[in-house]
C-alpha cells in the first residue's frame, strides 16, 4: 500500500476517503484515483528531472490512463503527452491541450489520425512506419504547416520483462529497423522534405522494468546512429526521446527513483554528444504506469462464493476481466484487500474471480481473506490506474466502469460509467434480415 492509503476503524481508506462508502456512493465496479498520488509522481518528476536538467521534457504516455480530468491535472504541472490515436488527440482538444505539448506516436497512423494531428498543430509526430513520410508530407501541404519529425528506431535491445511488453528487441512491431538501406533513406526523406523537419530520434524498449543497464544499451545504439546521421547528412540529432517503462509496484517489487534511471542516461547522452561533436540534444521522456499505476485502485463487491472442498475457494465478484485484461493478457498479478474487514486476520485463501463468460477469468490466485468473507462484501484491487480503464471492453455487453477522483476526503466523478443502453447505441438492424 502507498502513502495515501491507510486503514482505519476496519475499513480501508485511500486519499482519505472510506472506501466502503465509495462503493455506496458510486456503486461497483468502480475505478478510484488518487489526486495526490498522481500529483506526487509528477512531482518527483520535476524534482529529479526537468528542474535537474532543465531544458528537457516529460511527455506522459496517455496509453496508460487517458481521460480529459487527466489531462488537465497534465496541464497543472506543464507536462507534454504521447499520445498514439485519433481518440486521444480528441481528448486532447477537448482538454484545450496546447498543441505544441503534445507528441503524436505510433506504428500504425491512420490517414485520418495523421491529418487530425496537423491541423491540430502537435509538437512532433513520432515517425514509426515506412510508409508515413508522403502521408505525413500530404497533411502538411494541407494545411500549409510543417512538422517537426522523431524518428523511432529498433534498438535490438531486449529488457527484461514479459514478452508482451517488450518493445526495444530487432524483432519488434515497432520502430525503423537499424538496417543501413532501411534507415538511411527515411532519414534522407525527412531530412530532405520541404514540409518536415527532422528533429531527433526517439526509442522505447519496454515496460515494467527496473534495471537501467538495457536503457543505457539501447541509448548507445541511437548514438551510434546519431554520429552516421550527422557524417551522412549534417544534421544534428537536436532531441533524443527514451520512451519510458519504469517498473511500479504490484505485489512486492521495489520501484525506482526517477533518478536511478535519469542520472546515468543524461550522463552519458552528455558524453556522447561530445564525441559525435553535437550540442547535448534535449531529452524527452515517456512515463505512464509508473504517474498512474498506483494512484488507482477498483473496488468491487463480492458475489457468488463457491466453496469445493479439497480443492479451492472460489469467491466472484462483480466486475473481472472487462475492466482488468492485464491478467489474462499477460499473467499481470495483483493485490487485494476485503475493504471492510481490513483489519480482520487472513485465514484462508481464494481464487478472485470475475463474472465474465471464460475459465481465465481470475484477478488473483490464492488472495488471502479472512474467513468471514461473504456476499455483499468489498473488495479493494491495488495499483489499476494504469491499464485497467483504459484497456476496459464491453465483453458480455457489460457497461466500462467509471471513474472517481479522490483528494484528501473529496470525490467527484472523473469519467462516468457506461449504461447498457450506451453500448448498444450503434447497434443497427439491415433492412434485409
Amino acid at each position: 500500500m502507498n502513502s495515501v492509503t491507510e486503514i482505519k476503524n476496519g475499513r480501508l481508506y485511500f486519499d482519505g476517503c472510506d472506501t466502503v462508502e465509495l462503493a455506496k456512493e458510486y456503486g461497483t465496479p468502480v475505478y478510484v484515483m488518487s489526486y495526490t498520488e498522481i500529483a506526487k509522481r509528477l512531482t518527483e518528476l520535476k524534482e529529479e528531472f526537468t528542474d535537474k536538467y532543465p531544458g528537457n521534457r516529460v511527455a506522459y504516455a496517455s496509453k496508460a490512463f487517458c481521460t480529459v480530468g487527466m489531462y488537465e491535472i497534465l496541464k497543472k504541472f506543464d507536462a507534454c503527452i504521447d499520445v498514439v490515436s485519433g481518440g486521444e488527440i480528441c481528448a486532447a482538444e477537448k482538454a484545450g491541450f496546447p498543441a505544441e505539448h503534445v507528441e503524436f506516436n505510433g506504428n500504425n497512423k491512420l490517414p485520418s489520425e495523421i491529418d487530425m494531428a496537423v491541423n491540430y498543430g502537435v509538437g512532433r509526430i513520432i515517425l514509426d512506419g515506412l510508409q508515413e513520410v508522403p502521408l505525413i508530407e500530404a497533411a502538411c501541404k494541407k494545411y500549409n504547416k510543417k512538422m517537426n519529425i522523431m524518428i523511432r528506431i529498433t534498438p535490438g535491445v531486449a529488457a527484461s520483462t514479459h514478452d508482451y511488453i517488450v518493445t526495444g528487441k530487432k524483432d519488434s512491431k515497432f520502430g525503423i529497423p537499424l538496417e543501413e538501406d532501411v534507415f538511411m533513406p527515411i532519414v534522407k526523406q525527412v531530412v530532405e522534405s520541404e514540409w518536415l523537419e527532422f528533429t531527433g530520434l526517439h526509442m522505447h524498449i519496454g515496460s515494467q522494468l527496473f534495471e537501467n543497464d538495457a536503457y543505457l544499451k539501447a541509448l548507445n545504439v541511437l548514438m551510434d546512429w546519431a554520429a552516421k546521421i550527422k557524417k551522412e547528412f549534417d544534421a544534428d540529432v537536436k532531441e533524443v526521446n527514451f520512451g519510458g517503462g519504469y517498473g511500479v509496484t504490484y505485489i512486492n517489487e521495489e520501484r525506482k527513483d526517477y533518478s536511478f534511471f535519469m542520472d546515468p542516461m543524461m550522463e552519458l547522452l552528455q558524453k556522447r554528444a561530445d564525441e559525435i561533436g553535437i550540442a547535448c540534444p534535449v531529452a524527452v521522456i515517456e512515463p505512464g504506469r509508473s504517474i498512474v499505476a498506483e494512484a488507482g485502485l477498483t473496488l468491487y463487491t463480492v458475489g457468488q462464493i463457491k466453496d469445493i472442498p479439497g480443492i479451492r475457494k472460489y469467491v466472484s465478484i462483480d466486475g473481472g476481466m472487462g475492466d482488468n485484461i492485464r491478467v489474462a493478457l499477460y499473467q499481470a498479478k495483483y493485490k487485494g484487500i476485503v475493504a471492510n474487514k481490513a483489519d480482520e486476520p487472513t485465514t484462508e485463501k481464494v481464487h478472485l474471480c470475475g463474472k465474465y463468460c471464460e475459465s481465465g477469468d481470475i484477478l488473483i490466485n490464492d488472495m488471502p481473506v479472512p474467513a468471514s468473507i461473504e456476499m455483499g462484501d468489498i473488495v479493494a484491487t491495488f495499483s489499476t490506474g494504469a491499464y485497467g480503464y483504459s484497456m476496459a471492453s464491453n465483453y458480455n455487453n457489460n457497461p466500462i466502469p467509471g471513474v472517481v477522483l479522490v483528494k484528501e476526503g473529496k470525490s467527484a466523478w472523473m469519467v462516468k460509467p457506461q449504461t447498457y443502453e450506451q453500448i448498444i447505441q450503434n447497434n443497427v438492424v439491415p433492412d434485409f434480415i
